[in-house]
């Protein structure tokens, strides 16, 4: 029986499905005042600029400005709506935020993006070893093959972070 997956890898829709709405009821339904719909598109941009340089140690992040160049209005769209309407929401701070998105990211497969927002967790505070236990409880919802490459790629995000041998920073 293969419960609606397609493939080993890949998780059943019903399953993704499950898991995107369990994220999606961890965030308030009613905007909140300042969150209103009246805003501007570059009102809500300029929101979501100020929230990725409050993830990114005050620096823009690098794949949305690229993406701004061919891009812009995909670009645009990101900061206006995802980062301006969505992570500026109240009622989760940034680790939580983080966490849900590395395991919603690492879940689906999409590591690039699970790699840039575990940057961010650890920018907020997250420890590795909370990463960690993260991608142990990808094991259960998304299986053992999309948990071992998000374990890879964090791996890869933990290497690249660390202090070289020559006593420098990456």
């Amino acid at each position: 029986m293969t419960h609606g997956t397609d493939t080993l890898s890949r998780p059943p829709v019903r399953l993704r499905a499950l898991v995107a709405a369990g994220l999606l009821a961890a965030v308030p339904a009613t905007p909140a005042p300042a969150l209103a719909s009246a805003l501007t598109t570059e009102e809500r941009a300029k929101r979501g600029g100020e929230v990725i340089r409050s993830l990114n140690n005050g620096q823009t992040q690098p794949n949305l400005e690229r993406m701004r160049e061919e891009f812009p209005f995909l670009a645009e769209a990101t900061e206006a709506y995802a980062l301006g309407d969505v992570w500026a929401r109240p009622g989760l701070d940034a680790r939580t935020r983080q966490l849900a998105a590395v395991a919603a990211f690492a879940a689906i497969g999409e590591t690039a993006f699970m790699k840039v927002h575990a940057g961010y967790a650890l920018n907020a505070g997250v420890s590795e070893d909370e990463l960690k236990e993260i991608i142990y409880m990808v094991t259960v919802p998304a299986g053992f093959p999309r948990a071992i490459t998000a374990a890879r790629t964090l791996s890869e995000l933990f290497a690249e972070r660390r202090p070289s041998a020559e006593g420098g920073t990456p």
